[in-house]
């Protein structure tokens, strides 16, 4: 059996599509109407993916998202009629994931889902690895081969980006979006230093360089030439 899947719409005809398809490709499913009910579901039965209407009867779906997002990491897939550019980003500002406008493809709904999930089962995979390099992220330790790197806290979440995101070029950008939360500005060299930090303590034993600059860009964590 596969991930239980939370539809929360109240249009019956898209449920009842939506339940055959969703079943058809092994998914659990369970349908809430309303945003009340949807949040209950959550909370009593621990689904995998919400997919979430916006019009919904009471609470509407951008409250129910920013409440869920309030108590839980669950991928959210906003599917609406609410097409307009401002929606989009009101949607995807109060926590989803994805947002697909009606009417829509089956097939592109399920590929949608495959990848939320995907991306979810990865974030719960407790050991990173890249080359000798490995990263616990249940008791947040690393190692070079058998030596243990010691960590602070930030050199941590840092390290934890690159090896979630190999042989990718992160940019100062994404970086400070993702381990400071907010941009430090282009003049500033805290990033750097911390790159630095941890370059010194992954080559330590003379190891070969895993963290490269890509100038101009960002870091990028690739295997050395």
């Amino acid at each position: 059996m596969k991930e239980k899947i939370l539809l929360i719409e109240d249009d019956e005809a898209i449920v009842k599509v939506l339940r055959r398809g969703l079943a058809f490709e092994g998914y659990q499913v369970d349908i809430a109407y309303t945003g009340e009910g949807g949040l209950k579901s959550v909370r009593d039965n621990n689904p995998d993916l919400v997919i979430l209407d916006l019009m919904l009867p009471g609470m509407d779906g951008l409250e129910v998202c920013q409440r869920l997002r309030t108590t839980s990491n669950i991928p959210i897939l906003i599917l609406t009629a609410k097409d307009a550019l401002q929606n989009r980003i009101e949607g995807l500002d109060s926590g989803a994931d994805d947002y697909m406008v009606k009417p829509f493809e089956l097939s592109e709904l399920l590929a949608r889902i495959r990848a939320l999930l995907r991306r979810t089962q990865q974030e719960r995979t407790p050991i990173l690895s890249f080359a000798d390099l490995t990263l616990d992220t249940a008791s947040r330790q690393a190692k070079r081969g058998a030596r243990v790197i010691p960590l602070t806290a930030k050199e941590y979440e840092l390290l934890e980006l690159f090896m979630r995101h190999p042989r990718q070029v992160l940019t100062r950008e994404l970086i400070f979006d993702r381990v400071w939360n907010y941009d430090f500005g282009g003049e500033s060299n805290v990033l750097d230093v911390y790159v630095r930090y941890l370059r010194q303590k992954l080559e330590k034993e003379g190891e070969p360089r895993l963290l490269f600059t890509v100038r101009g860009v960002g870091y990028v964590l690739r295997e050395s030439d």
